[in-house]
């Protein structure tokens, strides 16, 4: 396992690291032994970032983490978690208030069961005024940060232009982190455009999403992925090619994934404990350049010709 530093906050985290989204049941139904599990296994591989929301399971996986770090030492982690994104009853919910961010950190303590957050974050920018997150928000966990309740301050969301308006527009050092997905893989790697601008305003990247929501899988995409058709079809042609070299996809997608030392960390969900000694045995081994370069073109052709005929 590698580890790089976070930006400038001074942490030293895994390549590969935890994403706790699927102890909520966000992709399907999760067994609470085995995801607890899953947490153990991880942090005894040397994963040592964590990441969670409120919002994932609408309080469900920071409540099944908490029930896990309690019986982890507090020096074998960094916890990461967000503001802005909740739900109740199967309805989602947005609050970017300063007020309400402010009880979001307290209420996330209590049910992750620690007395401090290493990077507090506000969860997906794009559903937010942009100049509330700047003129609120962000001063609001900034005063946190102040008082020593979190360590740090980022953003996170999608759309790197997003990212990049709102560092813009605060104070130098508000944020010292960005968390983006589906932007530094196979199929997609935008976020490689970005890396000058972040490090040149000192902020840290993390990485998200290295299957790209499970188009970079055998198993295939998920019938809610909003991917177009025609990149669909280039990463399941992409995926056929890896198979017939004996090589899966998801193995060659993990190591792209983390192979970049300019990214601190690239996040994996699982709630599967046997998923997690796969992945770390994917990345242990080797990038095939090789084959990199063939999947992209397979997806790049495939992607030129569908713009063609469109």
């Amino acid at each position: 396992m590698q580890y790089h530093e976070i930006g400038k906050t001074g942490m030293k985290v895994s390549s590969l690291s935890f994403g706790a989204s699927s102890l909520g049941g966000v992709f399907h139904d999760v067994k609470e032994k085995e995801a607890i599990e899953t947490v153990f296994t991880a942090i005894e591989a040397g994963i040592n970032f964590i990441d969670v929301s409120p919002y994932y399971g609408h309080y469900k996986a920071e409540t099944v983490l908490g029930k896990a770090l309690k019986d982890i030492p507090r020096d074998r982690y960094y916890l990461s978690t967000k503001v802005g994104r909740y739900g109740k009853d199967g309805v989602n919910t947005w609050d970017y208030s300063a007020k309400r961010a402010t009880e979001s950190v307290y209420e996330s303590m209590e049910r992750l069961h620690i007395d401090h957050i290493d990077l507090i974050n506000v969860h997906d920018i794009e559903f937010a005024d942009l100049n509330q997150i700047v003129n609120e928000t962000l001063p609001a966990l900034v005063e946190l940060r102040e008082k020593g309740v979190v360590g740090h301050v980022g953003i996170t969301d999608l759309q790197l232009e997003n990212l990049q308006w709102v560092i813009d527009h605060s104070p130098s050092g508000t944020v010292e982190s960005i968390l983006n997905f589906c932007h530094y893989c196979l199929c997609d790697d935008k976020l490689a455009d970005f890396l000058d601008y972040f490090e040149a305003k000192g902020v840290g990247i993390i990485n998200a999403s290295p299957l790209s929501m499970g188009l970079l899988s055998e198993r295939g995409v998920p019938a809610w992925h909003p991917a177009p058709a025609s990149l669909v079809e280039a990463c399941r042609q992409a995926m056929e090619h890896c198979k017939v070299k004996n090589y899966p996809i998801e193995k060659l997608a993990m190591q792209f994934s983390i192979a970049n030392p300019r990214i601190a960390t690239t996040l994996f969900s699982t709630a599967n404990p046997q998923n997690v000694k796969k992945n770390i045995a994917f990345i242990e081994e080797p990038l095939n350049e090789e084959l990199v370069r063939e999947v992209q073109k397979i997806i790049g052709d495939q992607q030129r010709v569908s713009w063609s005929n469109s």
